[in-house]
C-alpha cells in the first residue's frame, strides 16, 4: 500500500512486532533471508540499516580517529600483536615466534 505523501509503502505490523520489508526495499538494500540489520530510533521515526554497512561505518570512524593521532590501522593491529606476545610471556612462560611479514 503507498503513502501517497511521501511514496513511502506502508506495512503492517504483526503480532509479535515483527514488519515485512517489501520486496523491492529488500532487493534495493541487497536483503536475503537471514541479514543482519540495525534498527535505530531517529526524531523521524526508525532508521532500518544492513548491518554490513553498519560495520563499514565502525570502521571508517576508527580510521578518522586513528588518523588523527597519527597512527594507521595496522600500527595499532602490531601493537596487539606486541602486547598479547608480552602477556603471554608474563602469564604462561611462553615466548611466541616472531611471525614473518
Amino acid at each position: 500500500m503507498k503513502d501517497s505523501r511521501r511514496g513511502a509503502q506502508l506495512v503492517r505490523v504483526q503480532e509479535k512486532g515483527q514488519v515485512t520489508l517489501p520486496a523491492e526495499v529488500r532487493r534495493n538494500l541487497g536483503l536475503k533471508k537471514g541479514d543482519l540489520v540495525a534498527v535505530t530510533q531517529t526524531p523521524e521515526g526508525v532508521l532500518i540499516t544492513p548491518q554490513e554497512v553498519i560495520a563499514m561505518q565502525a570502521l571508517d570512524r576508527l580510521g578518522e580517529a586513528l588518523s588523527k593521532r597519527g597512527l594507521s590501522l595496522e600500527e595499532l593491529i602490531e601493537s596487539g600483536r606486541d602486547i598479547r606476545g608480552e602477556f603471554i610471556k608474563e602469564q604462561y612462560g611462553i615466548v611466541p615466534e616472531k611471525q614473518d611479514d
